[in-house]
């Protein structure tokens, strides 16, 4: 066993307070993936927060879009449709806001994720098969499925924006 808790990976200190059992793995993977999004961006420049080497979704994006996918799918497990915010949210994913700094971005994902914490918390096992439907055409699926797809979805971004940043700032270290 590691000498320091915070070595081991979240899913491997234990349960989250509060949250039933069978919904642990998701509030351990958006955890995770907030350690993951800290440590990767710690220190990361501002210059390239939107450059995409080999055309390939920026740093940026991921992070708005991991955001936004648990806002989103976390909506639709509680059997709302989104906001107008949440739609505009999701349109300018892609673009730069020389507003927002890297802090900024990832201390809105790590609200976000302690939202979804709360919610997980007040989610009952006994309604993880209820039915939900995503979007306009209301697509089917239940409420365990758009949970779980929130967290692997966002696992996923993470590794994008981890590869994505460290050739980032490979390519700005060789720069004479």
């Amino acid at each position: 066993m590691a000498e320091n808790p915070t070595e081991l990976e979240v899913w491997q200190r234990g349960p989250i307070d509060g949250v039933p059992p069978l919904l642990q793995p998701v509030a351990h993977a958006l955890l995770q993936a907030v350690e993951d999004i800290e440590k990767e961006m710690a220190g990361f420049p501002l210059t390239l927060l939107w450059s995409r080497p080999a055309q390939v979704a920026s740093v940026g994006f991921h992070l708005k879009h991991a955001r936004g996918v648990v806002d989103r799918l976390f909506t639709y497990a509680r059997a709302e449709m989104l906001s107008e915010n949440q739609m505009q949210f999701l349109k300018r994913e892609t673009e730069a806001d020389d507003t927002e700094s890297v802090e900024k971005l990832v201390n809105d994902f790590r609200m976000q994720v302690s939202l979804a914490i709360d919610q997980l918390r007040t989610t009952e096992e006994a309604t993880l098969n209820e039915k939900r439907g995503i979007g306009r055409k209301q697509i089917p699926t239940t409420i365990v499925g758009l949970l779980f797809h929130a967290a692997e979805h966002v696992q996923r971004h993470v590794g994008q924006l981890i590869v994505t940043s460290r050739i980032l700032k490979s390519m700005e270290k060789q720069v004479p």
